[in-house]
């Protein structure tokens, strides 16, 4: 069974997509939201397999959306714009559906959700490319993860920085770290994570046996007494 919810700030959207998901026995429609919003609230409070979300929602977008989407869950677009068709790619969408969405259309989804787990496929670490949707005033602009210079835990959200400045994502940095290559990203501390080739020099910290990690920025990030050790073999290529 696929544990799905659906997302759509129209009823009569939610309404026809569920009766559209109907045929299928193995998608189990656990719960709907009219608001990204009260989408992340039902994920933070269950775990989905699969989520088909619109685009253009008041508040949150569907897209801000899916880039907090967790780790093993799959996501389908339903919109009636193409537009976003290649951000949604960029983001690692499952498919992405034109509405009215036609039910042959739909069929060729669900084919390729069950193909991906006939075959074991699995969500695994983001690419470098991979595009993550971030807001810097009023503007929303997609930062593949090479631009990314360091993840910092803020409460239950992580802040971004990045050349544009710094923004949110609605996650916290725990179910971040999980998507994040080890091989290009590093946790420095319990509450940062900095991008390995972002790191310019390391000096030594305030407090004893701790140091700091300068990044290309300029900026200072303290490295934990713990990660010390295991950063400096990051760059000692011979033992």
């Amino acid at each position: 069974m696929f544990k799905t919810l659906v997302v759509d700030d129209e009823r009569l959207a939610r309404a026809e997509l569920k009766r559209l998901l109907s045929p299928y026995p193995r998608i189990s429609i656990e719960a709907e939201a009219s608001t990204a919003e009260q989408a992340l609230e039902l994920m933070q409070q269950q775990a989905f397999d699969l989520v088909f979300l619109d685009i253009q929602m008041p508040g949150l977008s569907g897209l801000q959306l899916a880039s907090q989407i967790q780790q093993n869950c799959r996501f389908v677009f339903c919109t009636a714009f193409d537009q976003y068709a290649l951000d949604a790619f960029e983001l690692n969408a499952l498919d992405y559906l034109l509405k009215p969405v036609a039910p042959e259309r739909l069929e060729r989804t669900i084919q390729k959700l069950e193909q991906q787990q006939a075959s074991g496929q699995q969500h695994s670490y983001l690419p470098e490319q991979h595009g993550i949707l971030l807001k810097f005033g009023e503007i929303s602009r997609i930062k593949r993860l090479n631009e990314i210079q360091r993840f910092e835990s803020i409460g239950n959200h992580t802040a971004v920085y990045c050349e544009d400045g710094k923004s949110f994502l609605h996650s916290s940095l725990s179910r971040v770290e999980m998507r994040l290559n080890p091989q290009q990203f590093f946790k420095v501390s319990r509450s940062d994570i900095v991008r390995i080739d972002a790191i310019r020099q390391i000096e030594p910290g305030l407090a004893a046996g701790t140091m700091i990690a300068v990044l290309q920025d300029g900026s200072a990030v303290e490295v934990s007494r713990r990660q010390v050790q295991q950063l400096k073999q990051l760059f000692n290529a011979w033992g």
